[in-house]
């Protein structure tokens, strides 16, 4: 592993006055502020306002108030904004990843690529929208004489919170089809990383959205949480399992619905025919992309023992050659996790593995001649269920080999968890990989490879299955979950009860021969 630290200058982009602009945007009545920092060095970049309950209010009465009018705008006129939008993100895309990596430590290839996400969700909305939208027109319960129209509403004011791992793409991406759909939005990022998302509102206002219509509201969870879902329509949440918990029982008790894509514990199974040179290269991504700190990012990774010498001995030589370290260019494969407080808990992951057994094949340890919160990619041995690595999500660069005797027992070990978010499976015959993926209780499943094929294919739902979440985003659910729906009935003629001089008995009758009859003509 390449461990040269270097001496950093940080990006052109992030001005001291650029970052002042941007934290203006936050409501802060109180003056609390929080320290807002480069990760690679720990210096203070920009103090970022702390919002109060009475903030967040106000916040949502601007937001609810530029609602109405958005929603009163005719669709195509808000999309022509969301036009402009995609080529501004795509223009200044590299100012976005300067942000990001300034915020949260990770390297230069997943800052650029998280840069991307924004754009495909509005190119995928900007071709479906429309269709989703209009008012649909069924049949009613009487054919000829009743029609049953569908029309979509938009819910109000939408919360969103946030996570730290990509600020840009979720604090954006998940806003888009919302805002397209006719609502507003109040947006929590995290502390650590509210300033690529802050940049996302001004490049969406510079493109023609409404000002007030985006709202950022920040603080630390406990503080802004309950007021944000006390005020919210509905609530798009990205994060842990146990936020989820709280979150969603607010939401239910307010009687407002929300989507929680929440953790994993991502398995990879890897069959006897896959190719080596590719799985161990996926598994490089899968276990330390974006410094594993991806809520599909696998932790486990399943393999036949008749090849698991082999792949064991490729997959260490492979990640102790990785290139990590802080650098704004394109060089590193790896870069820091997002602080110290969250090292302590993969490093407190590793050391619980090795006091109970676990073998450390590589890595292991932080690594403060980098940075503050760098720690090495790590790949374990010996991980059993008693270990806090072994049945909780360890969220870091971190991942743990297993052998298996059949592919019975690669799917029962897959499945042995309370989690069921992103499992990935690598083979040479790929109809005998799908066999397996059918089988994995998982939202998303790839085949041959780790996470990007199944979510960047916008076009299709990608959420969580049992404590890996409720919902999804993306796919038409991914926008409908945002409106209502107002269900506009027409009757042409009174015929929904007896005719003049008929008994009911006789009306009975005949209404029973027309269920039948319609079903015979598959009227509907």
């Amino acid at each position: 592993m390449t461990v040269t630290p270097l001496a950093l200058t940080r990006p052109a982009s992030v001005t001291d006055a650029f970052l002042r602009r941007l934290v203006a945007r936050v409501p802060g009545s109180s003056g609390a502020t929080w320290k807002l920092t480069e990760v690679y060095t720990g210096d203070v970049l920009v103090e970022l306002p702390q919002s109060t309950p009475a903030d967040i209010e106000q916040a949502f009465t601007v937001a609810r108030a530029a609602q109405e009018r958005w929603a009163a705008t005719p669709l195509k006129r808000r999309l022509e904004v969301f036009k402009r939008a995609h080529a501004l993100f795509v223009d200044r895309a590299r100012i976005v990843t300067d942000l990001i990596q300034v915020e949260s430590g990770k390297n230069r290839r997943m800052a650029i690529e998280e840069t991307c996400d924004p754009a495909m969700v509005m190119s995928h909305y900007l071709t479906r929208a429309a269709k989703l939208l209009a008012p649909v027109k069924r049949g009613g319960p009487v054919p000829f004489l009743t029609t049953s129209t569908e029309v979509r509403q938009p819910k109000g004011v939408v919360g969103i919170i946030a996570p730290w791992n990509f600020p840009f793409a979720t604090g954006i991406s998940d806003a888009v089809p919302a805002l397209m759909a006719g609502n507003a939005v109040v947006l929590k990022p995290d502390n650590k990383t509210a300033l690529s998302p802050l940049y996302g509102v001004e490049m969406l206002e510079e493109a023609g959205l409404p000002k007030g219509l985006f709202q950022v509201v920040c603080g630390e969870g406990p503080d802004v949480g309950p007021t944000l879902i006390d005020q919210a329509n509905y609530v798009m949440f990205t994060g842990s399992t146990a936020t989820g918990r709280v979150i969603g029982e607010r939401a239910g008790r307010n009687l407002i619905g929300c989507c929680l894509e929440l953790g994993g514990k991502n398995p990879m199974i890897v069959l006897d025919d896959a190719d080596l040179d590719e799985t161990v290269q996926g598994a490089i991504f899968g276990a330390f992309g974006n410094t594993g700190q991806i809520c599909m990012h696998i932790e486990r990774i399943y393999l036949p023992e008749s090849r698991y010498d082999e792949f064991k001995n490729a997959y260490v030589a492979k990640t102790k050659a990785l290139d990590v370290r802080a650098a704004y260019d394109f060089g590193p494969d790896m870069g820091s996790l997002v602080s110290t407080d969250h090292m302590g808990r993969v490093k407190a992951h590793v050391d619980d593995a090795v006091a109970k057994g676990a073998t450390v094949l590589c890595g292991g340890k932080p690594r403060p001649d980098l940075g503050p919160a760098f720690f090495e990619p790590t790949i374990l041995e010996g991980v059993t269920k008693d270990m806090l690595c072994g049945v909780t999500e360890t969220f870091g660069p971190v991942v743990a080999l297993h052998k298996y005797r059949t592919v019975d027992e690669a799917v029962a070990f897959a499945n042995d968890t309370e989690y069921g978010l992103n499992a990935s499976v690598w083979g040479g015959d790929v109809t005998a990989a799908r066999a397996v993926a059918s089988r994995i209780e998982s939202g998303n499943v790839n085949i041959n490879d780790i996470l990007a094929t199944a979510y960047a294919a916008k076009g299709t739902p990608s959420g969580g299955v049992k404590n890996s979440g409720v919902g999804a985003r993306h796919g038409d659910q991914g926008l409908l979950k945002y409106t209502d729906v107002k269900n506009v009935a027409v009757l042409k003629k009174q015929v929904m009860g007896p005719r003049g001089g008929q008994t009911y008995e006789k009306y009975v009758e005949g209404m029973l021969s027309g269920l039948k009859l319609m079903r015979r003509l598959r009227i509907r």
